[in-house]
């Protein structure tokens, strides 16, 4: 393994996570900037309400914020999650 592919394993995988609200509610959702991984929540304008940016060590905890915190909140109805090639 060449020190390139282990300074890749190293950092932390990127998601952009596009949250979609019911109305009036995406300021709960910005909130969300003091779950553990959540670097960056803000409203937005547009086709979705909110997008919360995510760094997480492993797809499994990843998942675990995605699943288990954002998309168990009661003012979200759908998420659509993009997970970043680049990091």
């Amino acid at each position: 393994m060449d020190s390139k592919t282990k300074s890749l394993r190293k950092k932390p995988i990127r998601a952009f996570v596009l949250v979609t609200t019911k109305p009036g509610t995406s300021e709960d959702i910005v909130s969300s900037r003091k779950i553990k991984g959540v670097k960056l929540a803000n409203s937005v304008f547009g086709r979705y309400d909110a997008v919360i940016v995510i760094e997480a060590e492993s797809l499994e905890e990843l998942k675990k914020i995605i699943y288990e915190v954002i998309e168990q909140h009661p003012n979200v109805i759908r998420t659509e999650t993009l997970i970043s090639l680049q990091r």
